[in-house]
């Protein structure tokens, strides 16, 4: 199967869903949707086109809004899910219950960009430490580093 005949297949199923297909270079494809329409590209991915392999999950910070990136590839291609949320509500839906393991991905994305994972089956915290404070979220664009007091072990107290 070639990039031609997954964009054409693309085409055909997702219809209007699918807002652009580009193919930038070759075995390389980005599909940009609605976050609402998330599910059904995932699941037509999967079932109808082969793609079981997630290869990440990448978030980007836009500003205003947060670009998310979702890889999949097989043997023959890469196809890029693209969507876009509002910083100020920053939601999605998990698509765990189609690919259980983007579970680690979107629990990344969880801690660090503070997005919110509707019906994530753990949402545990899985990158950051113990005690780190709410609201603090490491890949936001206005996100500052405070450097914690220095302990020196057996120090002056």
């Amino acid at each position: 199967m070639n990039d031609q005949m997954v964009i054409d297949k693309a085409k055909a199923s997702l219809g209007e869903k699918a807002l652009d297909i580009t193919n930038p270079a070759p075995r390389r494809i980005f599909i940009k949707l609605k976050v609402e329409d998330l599910l059904t590209a995932v699941g037509w991915l999967k079932t109808e086109m082969g793609f079981t392999h997630l290869a990440t999950i990448s978030g980007v910070d836009l500003g205003q809004t947060f670009e998310l990136l979702y890889h999949f590839a097989n043997n023959y291609t890469c196809v890029n899910l693209r969507t876009e949320i509002p910083r100020d509500q920053p939601r999605l839906p998990s698509i765990c219950s189609l690919i259980p393991g983007a579970i680690l991905y979107e629990r990344e994305l969880q801690d660090m960009f503070g997005i919110i994972v509707e019906n994530i089956p753990d949402g545990r915290t899985l990158l950051l430490p113990d005690g780190w404070p709410e609201g603090n979220y490491p890949l936001r664009k206005d996100w500052k580093y405070e450097r914690p007091p220095e302990v020196i072990p057996g120090g002056k107290k």
